[in-house]
């Protein structure tokens, strides 16, 4: 299970799919070597990228190209 849940991350986002689109992006970044904004238990990627988008950490901005 994905902690925290999609449902919980909603109200940041304006659909489900800037929300992938913005995590995926985000945990490119840390996989290529950017700094963790957090601390969480897990070494997954995509977990920590989520959870620094729950804590507003991260913010996304949807733009006519795509999502910076």
């Amino acid at each position: 299970m994905i902690y925290p849940s999609i449902d919980k991350l909603m109200h940041l986002a304006d659909s489900k799919y800037s929300l992938v689109v913005a995590a995926s992006k985000r945990a490119r970044r840390i996989q290529d070597g950017a700094e963790k904004m957090i601390t969480v238990q897990s070494n997954k990627n995509v977990t920590v990228a989520l959870n620094e988008i729950s804590e507003e950490k991260v913010r996304f901005v949807r733009t006519k190209d795509g999502i910076k």
